[in-house]
């Protein structure tokens, strides 16, 4: 059984040698970490999407073997912690108001947010880009399409960096919950004076109607969308920025050709997802994955960053190339819990690259690559910072 809090920041920094080694010997291995013991982890491509379609694993922590009822969620109940029926009565109400015509509609403001961010960084030559780009763009665009007020957003990205510091958790703890207040007052105000936005849509469906979300679940709803669609994009904007300039040839070629940048988006996902393991997964029966058999009760975590490089689905898989195709990477996830948020994550992505490539053409780390630090979590993959200068 491997111990990966045992291999420290190598682990960390860099993964994929760790699941390469891993996925050589089997597709399924036990392991622990000190943060939720021992569990299952799957880094296979092909057993990676038989599990997530496996009805048998469930997102139900009550399934998990390990489980006490503390007396419920702080956060309200979200897509990602059900099953069905539940689960396909929440993500249909969500995907009846987050459809592509909306999404689409924000692109000038993403492109605006974009420009603004750019204008900003390019006077003083040099910038962190996490910090002053990669956080702040999909923070703006995700509090615009949910219609969080302006003047909150800088409150809750405190709120947001404070939470997810596990090295403090009496802080984290507090962020948490003044997140949960905040939102909870949010919706009610939505509710009194609905928007053109996504969170009033929702709103309007709290209690209404057959299907309609209970005030639990409406908070975990505004809570995952707004978490969710916000630092996972920003992953992929400084990961894929990173993996652009430790690999000059391809971003000549990008630069050199636009139609290539939807398909270097994809590649970008694939070779440095924003997630890099799913949340746990609970066997409600013993369950066989990939010549494993996983006992009733017991957790299974699956690598979608590693999926996402097996040989035996893409040639050469630790290789960057944006002209490959990428098609079949598991970055947003597989089966009915496929991330919703996609289509605006790759909307995203195709503006914001394309601005910081076209108005920053020295664009340069400003560090030794070897000097980057991640940050330590085995869900989700995002760099600390990134130094960069604009020559």
């Amino acid at each position: 059984m491997q111990d990966l809090s045992a291999l420290g920041r190598t682990f960390v920094d860099d993964p994929y040698p760790v699941y390469g080694r891993m996925r050589a010997q089997g597709p399924v291995h036990r392991v622990r970490t000190a943060a939720s013991g021992e569990f299952w982890l799957v880094v296979g491509h092909s057993e990676a999407r038989s599990a997530l379609a496996d009805a048998r694993l469930s997102n139900d922590i009550r399934h998990s073997a390990g489980w006490q009822d503390d007396g419920g969620n702080s956060i309200g109940l979200n897509m990602v912690q059900t099953d069905p029926p539940q689960h396909t009565r929440l993500r249909g109400l969500v995907a009846r108001e987050f459809t592509s015509r909306r999404i689409e509609a924000l692109r000038p403001e993403v492109q605006r947010i974009a420009d603004e961010l750019v204008d900003a960084m390019l006077p003083s030559g040099r910038a962190d880009l996490v910090e002053s780009f990669a956080l702040p763009l999909p923070l703006a665009v995700i509090c615009e399409l949910l219609g969080v007020p302006a003047s909150d957003r800088k409150t809750f990205h405190d709120w947001y960096l404070e939470s997810t510091d596990f090295t403090r958790p009496e802080v984290a703890g507090a962020a948490a919950q003044a997140m949960t207040g905040y939102l909870a007052d949010l919706v009610a105000a939505k509710r009194r004076a609905p928007g053109e936005d996504l969170l009033s849509a929702l709103a309007g469906h709290l209690d209404g109607e057959e299907d309609g979300l209970a005030a639990e679940e409406m908070l975990g709803m505004a809570f995952l969308l707004l978490v969710a669609g916000y630092e996972t994009a920003a992953n992929l904007l400084s990961g894929g920025t990173l993996a652009l300039l430790r690999h000059p040839d391809q971003l000549a070629a990008l630069r050199g050709d636009w139609s290539l940048l939807e398909n270097a988006v994809e590649e970008m996902l694939r070779y440095e997802g924003p997630v890099e393991t799913t949340a746990f997964r609970y066997a409600k029966e013993p369950v066989e994955i990939g010549g494993t058999l996983i006992g009733a009760g017991e957790s299974v975590a699956v690598v979608l960053a590693a999926a996402s490089r097996d040989p035996r689905r893409f040639a050469e898989p630790d290789r960057f190339d944006i002209r490959r195709d990428a098609r079949g990477h598991t970055a947003f996830g597989y089966g009915i819990h496929h991330c919703l948020g996609a289509p605006l994550a790759r909307m995203q992505g195709a503006v914001a690259f394309r601005t910081l490539l076209e108005r920053c053409p020295d664009l340069a780390l400003d560090t030794d690559p070897g000097d980057l630090r991640w940050r330590p979590s085995l869900m989700l993959r995002g760099l600390h910072a990134l130094p960069v200068t604009f020559g």
